[in-house]
């Protein structure tokens, strides 16, 4: 059989298209809810769809995945809690301008994008996928310590008024980042003998309740606000709003389809990487980034999607998985008598796999833009409940939510620690973002930083390393250039303080 052939196999199947509709579906509606994340649905759809036919389970898991990433987005927008990690980039923008009345205009925006990001990361995956794969087998442990670097070089670009305060939540991330068992030597660390504590504290938890019941509690201290009445008239955005704005959808959708490829990266490090770029890079945009800025949706939204596509491709070129879905997949798929791996398109089994993925991921994007924009006009209503009523309703979600992850009682007591946490960050005009990045990124960072240690023998043989192979030396420039601009920034916002502070 032809590609052309492969590719049409939906098209023949009509089933199939109406497998990846009703997960594509699904998925927004279990995305936007926090805690409940694409991982979890494909790994309750693996022993579900067990005595499936194998190409109608992949479609469903497909559209499920393509949904629950993008969902995410709303409840990040309407209620500043984000549904997924990879949507914790959107909320620093999308959320300001939910509070203009604009939560309609957002959600039009971050579904355009993300559709955008999708199909780009499907063709990159039809075309290039060997060779990106092979890219991403050639980053080894320093190259992922410095791009864990890159990551915490963001702080001052999440939303944060002091670099100081942006540093100092970023550090309680970390330190948070650390509890539980050495990866290396299996010693508890910052456990205090409780046994829970030995897995660590999980990232998601830190984020519902930092983002989630922490704004619920300062929402519920000023209640004699009115809620804002949201603008739903005009949900598409124009043709002139998507062209002015291609340059960084492409440039943020490459980004992420490369960083999805790195196993174990995965589309929230790509959405935060892309906000970043984009704060440094968008010169003029129609508010500052963090009060409500479009630039500031474009990017993660175009990113998380694309990195869908991305993850796709080591997990079937390679049989390495891209992030924690692929790796569900990977599972599924073995399940169904399927090796992804370097031999899989030597046959026409696999060849059919391959294609199938790729037009079950093109067909998703479609009804992304479908059910994307149809519901936006019911959840813009959600931001217009009283809040006497809306704020007991998110701590119930966030309950819910993150007792849902692990089923485990000691994750709620966890989160609703972070909510208060995150409540005193607040009000002290602490950034929460920060903080979540650092527990993102402790692992990363820990992991390959000993790792590169051992494999070097020294510390500084490890930098002596970062020389000698042109993706680390490539990512150190970038590091080099990302912190002279901080730096600048920084002298700037200093500049305009003193220059505030003269003229009063």
């Amino acid at each position: 059989m032809s590609v052309l052939n492969y590719l049409l196999v939906p098209f023949t199947h009509p089933l199939l298209i109406v497998f990846v509709a009703i997960g594509c579906f699904s998925g927004i509606y279990i995305g936007a809810i926090p805690g409940l994340s694409a991982t979890m649905a494909v790994s309750l759809l693996v022993s579900f769809t067990y005595g499936w036919e194998t190409n109608s389970a992949i479609a469903l898991m497909i559209g499920i995945f393509i949904g629950a990433v993008y969902g995410g987005s709303r409840s990040a927008i309407l209620l500043n809690i984000p549904g997924a990690p990879a949507a914790v980039a959107t909320a620093l923008d999308g959320y300001p301008l939910a509070k203009k009345g604009e939560a309609g205009r957002a959600m039009g925006i971050a579904t355009t994008q993300s559709v955008v990001g999708t199909l780009l990361g499907v063709v990159v995956l039809g075309v290039a996928a060997p060779l990106v794969s092979q890219l991403a087998l050639k980053f080894s442990s320093v190259d992922y310590l410095l791009l864990g670097i890159m990551g915490m070089m963001m702080v001052g670009s999440l939303n944060c008024k002091s670099i100081f305060r942006g540093l100092l939540a970023a550090a309680i991330g970390i330190m948070l980042g650390l509890i539980g068992m050495d990866s290396m030597t299996a010693v508890p660390r910052f456990t205090f003998g409780n046994t829970y504590l030995n897995k660590g504290v999980d990232y998601v938890v830190a984020m519902i309740g930092l983002f989630g019941v922490s704004e619920a509690l300062v929402q519920i201290t000023e209640m004699d606000l009115q809620a804002v009445k949201q603008k739903v008239d005009k949900i598409i955005p124009s043709w002139d709003t998507i062209l002015k704005h291609l340059p960084l959808t492409l440039r943020s959708s490459v980004i992420g389809v490369l960083v999805g490829a790195l196993p174990g990266a995965g589309g929230d490090i790509a959405a935060l990487l892309c906000y970043d770029q984009a704060k440094r890079t968008v010169k003029n945009p129609e508010v500052p980034f963090g009060e409500g800025a479009v630039e500031g949706i474009v990017a993660p939204e175009s990113a998380n999607n694309a990195a869908i596509g991305g993850a796709f491709i080591p997990m079937l070129t390679l049989g390495i998985p891209g992030d924690a879905v692929t790796a569900v997949m990977l599972g599924a798929l073995t399940i169904h008598g399927l090796q992804p791996g370097p031999n899989l398109m030597k046959s026409a089994t696999g060849q059919s796999l391959f294609y199938l993925i790729v037009s079950c991921l093109f067909i998703g994007s479609f009804f992304l833009v479908l059910f994307g924009l149809t519901g936006v006009k019911i959840f813009a209503k959600i931001v217009e409940i009283p809040k006497g009523i809306l704020m007991p309703l998110i701590i119930i979600l966030s309950v819910v939510g993150s007792y849902a992850i692990n089923k485990n009682l000691y994750d709620i007591f966890w989160m609703m620690g972070f909510g208060v946490l995150g409540y005193f960050l607040k009000r002290f005009e602490y950034p929460v973002a920060p903080c979540v990045l650092g527990i993102i990124l402790t692992k990363l960072l820990e992991n390959n930083y000993r790792r590169g240690v051992t494999l070097n023998d020294t510390i500084p043989g490890l930098l002596a390393s970062i020389f000698k192979s042109p993706i680390s030396l490539l990512l150190f420039v970038m590091i080099v250039v990302m912190f002279a601009t901080q730096t600048q920034t920084y002298k700037n916002w200093k500049a305009k303080r003193d220059a505030a502070k003269a003229a009063r």
